[in-house]
């Protein structure tokens, strides 16, 4: 950030001062929000709808308005907007029309993080969530009394956020918008790169170039963190030092005698036996996702039992493979996987698990990407035994493509489409049975399909 940008937002949270936030509800507004206020300052803010998110927000004294108005910023200090919020929004227009400074999320906690020694800040198309998430478990387990930012519901921590007193703020860093290009990493962990996002980055190389320069971010005593075996990662990083973790034993971090569902190894680190890792969750990526967390303990100097005692405690962050409860006898499973890639990687460690039929209810999250990666899409959603399509969750965008999830289901032999989530839901439950697994997977709303199912079912 600017030398000027970052005076004047430094300036704005300030205890005293009044914080207006667009988009409240948000995964990673929210805890902003608390935060915030926590640090002295008045609170308010705004989301379109209602949800438990803002309701949270109520119960602790922030006003939250339901819906965007101009008048809902009437005396803010400043702004702080999602980057789902554009100069379009009624709050973000008159804001400018006033004089009133508006900043992105990102910024405002890369402020946040330059107040802590040790700022680790975790990247990548997948896995961000679940690798917060344990690098969290270890340095609780490690009594650092850390500082949280999490994309997703930790039951370790009852939220997706923690305000610890110790020297550390463990944030995951989403590289939309190029947002993660305004923290201040000390430790900066890549899991992997790929395409996504395409409605803002242009293409591969553009998605490899702003990873780099998040890697490029953090200062000379720092350290990048890299999953040595993904190639877009080590071509974006090529001649940058990197301590690298993977499945390949040319890493630094890297696993031996694996077993066969990928949850128990010996761990090496720097060449010796750094713990005995047994996780509580299932798949191949779950075991380099904790490789990562490892590789960012060693480093900070945590010691192997401690890490392997808090990764065993880990079991997943709030829907990623989260039991939901049963219908008919089948077992209901939601995640958030919203990427071919995530999706493969779900079904495959599902595969694992025993169960007679896999059924997929899968909501496509966007028409950009759905579009982008349709091909991509067909192919994966062939590998459960039935499939179930919602229709595509719009979030930020309209539907000026003309394409729809029957698009999908038209290239997929056996799978069905519908409309509604209450379709959706009667259809599961009109076909599950002992021996299944549903799954609901995508990044919108359809973890609402299973939960209806099971509630009715109770």
């Amino acid at each position: 950030m600017q030398a000027k940008l970052v005076k004047k937002l430094r300036s704005c949270i300030q205890p005293g001062k009044r914080v207006h936030l667009v988009g409240i509800g948000g995964v990673s507004m929210r805890p902003l929000a608390i935060v915030l206020r926590e640090r002295g300052m008045e609170i308010t803010g705004s989301d379109m709808n209602s949800s438990v998110s803002t309701d949270e927000l109520a119960a602790r004294g922030i006003q939250v308005f339901i819906g965007h108005r101009a008048e809902n910023i009437r005396g803010a200090d400043c702004v702080i907007r999602t980057a789902a919020a554009h100069n379009d929004n009624p709050e973000i227009a008159a804001a400018r029309a006033a004089g009133i400074p508006v900043f992105e999320r990102a910024q405002a906690w890369g402020i946040l993080m330059q107040e802590y020694k040790n700022a680790i800040c975790i990247a990548g198309t997948h896995g961000k969530t679940t690798t917060t998430g344990m690098v969290t478990h270890i340095f609780m387990e490690a009594g650092k009394d850390p500082t949280v930012m999490i994309g997703g519901y930790l039951p370790l921590l009852h939220a997706g956020h923690r305000v610890g007193s110790g020297e550390t703020i463990i944030a995951e860093s989403c590289e939309y918008c190029n947002s993660f290009h305004n923290f201040s990493p000390t430790v900066a962990v890549i899991n992997n790169i790929e395409e996504d996002h395409l409605d803002f980055f242009k293409d591969l190389e553009e998605i490899k170039a702003s990873f780099r320069h998040f890697a490029e971010l953090v200062p000379a005593g720092g350290v990048i963190i890299a999953n040595g075996d993904d190639a877009n990662t080590a071509d974006a990083l090529k001649g940058l030092p990197c301590l690298r973790f993977g499945l390949g034993q040319d890493n630094d971090v890297h696993p031996e005698n694996v077993s066969e569902d990928w949850r128990r190894c010996t761990v090496f680190c720097g060449g010796e036996p750094y713990c005995e890792l047994s996780l509580s969750v299932y798949g191949k990526y779950n075991l380099v996702n904790a490789l990562g967390a490892c590789a960012v303990a060693w480093h900070m100097g945590i010691d192997g039992e401690t890490a392997a005692r808090g990764l065993a405690g880990f079991r997943g962050a709030g829907r990623r493979m989260e039991f939901k409860g049963r219908c008919n006898g089948a077992e209901v499973y939601d995640d958030y996987a919203h990427h071919p890639h995530e999706v493969r990687a779900l079904l495959e460690a599902v595969a694992t698990m025993g169960y007679e039929r896999i059924i997929l209810a899968f909501q496509p999250h966007t028409y950009s990407r759905t579009k982008a990666l349709f091909d991509q899409f067909v192919e994966v959603l062939k590998l459960p035994d039935l499939l179930v399509l919602g229709e595509i969750y719009a979030a930020r965008e309209r539907n000026t493509i003309n394409i729809h999830s029957s698009d999908l289901a038209r290239q997929i032999p056996g799978a069905v489409c519908f409309d509604t989530l209450p379709e959706v839901s009667e259809h599961l439950r009109s076909i599950a049975r002992p021996g299944d697994i549903i799954l609901t997977v995508g990044a919108g709303d359809i973890y609402k399909a299973g939960e209806a199912i099971c509630q009715r079912d109770e």
